[in-house]
């Protein structure tokens, strides 16, 4: 079968990797790409949010079924126009992205079906919110409503942070038509996880829970980023607590996108925090996680071809996953200054030969010549395995150096999976 990977990030580097593997795939195209997809795909440089475009290209190259990684394609309907051209692709309608694509969406549809998720309310209006604002208890959580690449979220510690953030929301527009509607919530507390699962919109199967890290510093400080770091699986989530995902989540937004009129197929991603009262929704996502995907792709032993044609010809309920014992570890390297202002068209040093159970997954990288050059924020991740998670961080960050992996001003944190090694951690959510 011919394939197409719609992104150009570590996610879809991943994605090709593991598709490369399958009997089943013939052919595997990549739009737009990046250095590492193009050793084993081939890039078109289409933008992915050129949807008649991209229909376009599919047809020519008559290609059997697409899968896209990042969200905006989906929320712009690249999904429906497949569809009515009778196209195999994996991932929700645009009316079922809405959970990715609206945050209030998604609460209004959780507080009417009864998943759990923090309380809130919406508003338009600045006075209102801001009113509504110096009532309540801090910390307080304020959201914009649509699509902010990761920056339309503060936690805000005080009134004066909130009435500030509410401010460049609701005011000066700095997320223009995102910002529309903002959401002011309750704080939880808890550790945050990532849980994924394929569905064709009537069954679903679980992929193992990873840990995203998404502050910019050691120790979980500084600005919000898409993630530069995740590890898989998470020790402290026992079998207990994934069937009560399974339950109260994820079982019930199927059901409730499918009685909405809204059936969901493809990847549905909710970000989960673990409070004192049980797994809480924090966001829903509508594809793979990115920089989840990575560890996923090195400890899955199913065929990811099988996953696809299972969701597309809905018979998930006879999908067995299988898993590699042991865990992976993702170090993703950035470039200085991201998240902000970032520099580029630095040289990566690519080692000839990388360790065993050590893959290097490109996201804002390009070649040119005979050299990996850097274009992005997150240039890209290093991904290791073991048996053990403490070996899975070991081996990834012993490959990071001068000498090995690197580039001039690359940054990364120090601190990838410390969570999951923590015992008194498991202890207390025991």
């Amino acid at each position: 079968m011919k394939l197409l990977v719609i992104g150009s990030g570590g996610r879809e580097h991943a994605l090709v990797w593991k598709l490369s593997q399958s009997r089943r795939v013939s052919k595997i195209y990549c739009l737009p790409g990046n250095a590492g997809t193009g050793l084993l795909a081939e890039n078109a440089d289409i933008p992915i949010r050129s949807i008649k475009k991209i229909l376009q290209f599919v047809k020519e190259k008559k290609i059997d079924l697409t899968l896209v990684g990042p969200e905006a394609p989906l929320i712009a309907g690249l999904s429906d126009l497949f569809r009515q051209n009778k196209l195999l692709l994996v991932g929700p309608s645009k009316a079922a992205a809405r959970l990715e694509g609206s945050k209030v969406y998604a609460k209004n549809l959780m507080r009417k079906y009864g998943i759990p998720t923090a309380k809130y309310a919406v508003f338009k209006n600045l006075y209102k919110a801001r009113r509504f604002a110096r009532l309540q208890t801090f910390p307080l959580v304020i959201k914009a409503d649509g699509q902010c690449f990761g920056k339309g979220v503060a936690v805000c510690k005080s009134y004066s942070e909130a009435s500030n953030f509410l401010e460049k929301i609701l005011k000066k527009r700095i997320f223009g038509s995102s910002g529309s509607k903002v959401i002011i919530e309750e704080c939880l507390s808890g550790q945050e996880v990532s849980f994924m699962a394929a569905t064709d919109g009537f069954n679903f199967v679980t992929l193992l829970p990873c840990q995203d890290h998404k502050r910019a510093r050691d120790g979980d400080r500084g600005p919000n980023t898409g993630g530069i770091g995740a590890y898989a699986p998470i020790p402290f989530l026992n079998k207990e607590t994934v069937k009560m995902i399974e339950k109260t989540i994820i079982a019930p937004t199927i059901k409730a996108m499918r009685e909405e009129g809204k059936t969901y197929q493809g990847i549905l991603y909710p970000g989960l925090i673990l409070t004192e009262l049980g797994p809480y929704v924090l966001e829903y996502n509508c594809r793979f996680g990115d920089p989840e995907t990575q560890p996923l792709m090195m400890l899955m032993k199913t065929d990811l071809m099988e996953v696809l044609l299972a969701i597309t010809g809905k018979k998930v309920g006879s999908l067995k996953m299988e898993w590699r014992k042991g865990y992976s570890a993702c170090v993703i390297l950035t470039a200085k200054g991201y998240p902000g202002k970032y520099l580029t068209d630095m040289v990566v040093n690519e080692p000839k030969k990388t360790a065993e159970n050590l893959q290097i997954f490109y996201a804002g990288a390009k070649r040119e010549m005979e050299q990996i050059v850097t274009t992005g924020g997150r240039v890209m991740a290093v991904c290791s395995y073991a048996l053990t998670l403490g070996s899975a961080i070991d081996k990834a960050y012993d490959s990071i150096g001068q000498k090995d992996i690197y580039f001039k001003n690359m940054q990364y944190r120090k601190d990838i999976g410390q969570k999951g090694l923590q015992k008194k951690l498991w202890e207390n959510l025991e």
